[in-house]
């Protein structure tokens, strides 16, 4: 018999961590091949993890509710065959060997271990001395269950005024990305805010958590500049006002808004291409397909399907997916692929009522554009004469290392040229 470890996958691009919302197995389940295993959410998508294996489920390593960094155990398989008798006993060998290694190299330091960021942040967040907590993970590793434990039991070992906080040099390498690296701002885990009487403390959730970090990161790595272009929308409400109800029974979903400005926008792209690019560090990768993301958001949370080679599709067909995505969100029902190759983020802030607004750039993408509500305004026209006008703001935030504000304006003015020109003359949605 033979154990395989299940690792937490990499659910969508500049995902770090996903929490386990709820396992679909327990220990000694027989599962297949592809079976379903576990519930997962990230701030980007929720999702299954599949098995990797037939066999029995032999441990959980991590409970409900618990965050994993990617690429850390969340549960073993026990299989049949696959390694000789010998070959079992020789690797069951050398790992009892490592682990005694760890042992005697943990007591040569004064029994500071070496720690997993779940497990440096519960025990910030509860004032546990992690020197004085027995592990129970290989070669003594503390593990999350453990600090569980001591949390229920009430049992909890406080450090003295002596102890020193945990250095972000003990946080265990392995259990993190190759991508992620530990900085210091994120070992502050807790904020001293005053609570009074009638306040209501709302825990953080997971999604909430990843959504903060990637935002956090954007804001910190890439340098946000913000523009914005007026444009008049009076013959695109026009056409779709008149064409929505019998789109709407033909077809049996909404022509939106919307969809006209992510087609305006794939437009603008295929012919601005330096805006459909991303940092690389020493390069900038300008993308060939033109996939945007779009903003979906629920009650607690904010979701950015992709429209893959949105370039290539009609208004109709853009519509359709909009309207598919934002279903798929609102049911939970969103898979991975859904959520990747974003190349460039189109939000719908007008939905709700803004005017106007700067977005964060949806990280590793360099541009993000804001439509905003389209509002009738008086307006002073060419001739002089001032008219009732439907009006809207695009509001766009770009990354200054791959973006200046040249080729932004010139794209920003190319969106609203064909925006002012969409007509039912001019514009087929088909």
């Amino acid at each position: 018999m033979a154990v395989e470890q299940i690792k937490m996958p990499q659910l969508g691009e500049s995902v770090t961590e996903g929490t386990i919302s709820k396992w679909l197995v327990s220990v000694g389940d027989k599962v297949n091949k592809y079976d379903p295993l576990a519930e997962v959410m990230t701030d980007k998508v929720n999702a299954e993890v599949p098995s990797s294996f037939t066999g029995m489920i032999k441990e959980l390593i991590a409970g409900e509710g618990d965050t994993l960094s990617v690429g850390e155990i969340i549960c073993t398989i026990e299989i049949e065959g696959g390694e000789t008798d010998g070959e079992t006993k020789a690797k069951a060998a050398a790992v009892e060997e490592k682990s005694a290694d760890r042992g005697t190299e943990a007591a040569d330091k004064g029994n500071v271990g070496r720690y997993s960021p779940a497990v440096l942040k519960l025990s910030q967040e509860h004032g546990i001395d992690l020197t004085q907590v027995h592990g129970t993970g290989a070669g003594g590793r503390i593990t999350r269950k453990d600090l569980q434990k001591l949390i229920e039991s009430g049992n909890i070992p406080a450090g003295s005024p002596k102890t020193e906080p945990i250095k972000q040099s003990e946080i265990q390498p392995s259990a993190l990305p190759e991508t992620a690296q530990p900085e210091p701002k994120q070992a502050a885990t807790s904020v001293n805010v005053p609570v009074g009487t009638g306040d209501i403390e709302i825990p953080v959730t997971g999604v909430r958590k990843a959504i903060a970090a990637n935002m956090l990161r954007s804001k910190h790595e890439a340098p946000h500049a913000w523009t914005m272009i007026e444009v008049d929308a009076t013959n695109l409400v026009d056409y779709r006002n008149s064409i929505k109800d019998e789109f709407k029974k033909k077809e049996g979903f909404n022509l939106t808004f919307f969809a006209f400005f992510v087609k305006a926008v794939a437009q603008g792209l295929k012919e601005f291409p330096q805006i459909n690019s991303m940092w690389a560090g020493d390069k900038i990768i300008q993308k060939k397909d033109i996939n945007i993301s779009i903003a979906v958001a629920t009650d607690d949370a904010l979701y950015v399907p992709v429209i893959k080679l949105a370039d290539e599709k009609t208004i109709k067909g853009i519509a359709r997916e909009i309207s598919e995505l934002a279903v798929k969100v609102r049911n939970g029902k969103l898979k991975s692929e859904d959520m990747q190759g974003g190349t460039f983020t189109v939000n719908n802030t007008g939905s709700f009522g803004s005017v106007q607004s700067m977005g964060i750039i949806n990280y590793p993408q360099a541009a993000i554009l804001q439509v905003e509500s389209i509002v009738k305004r008086p307006v002073v026209m060419n001739n002089g004469m001032i008219a009732v006008r439907d009006m809207v703001n695009l509001c766009m935030s770009l990354d200054h290392r791959v973006l200046d504000g040249l080729v932004c304006g010139r794209f920003l003015q190319r969106v609203k040229e064909i925006l002012e020109n969409t007509s039912k003359t001019t514009t087929s949605i088909y």
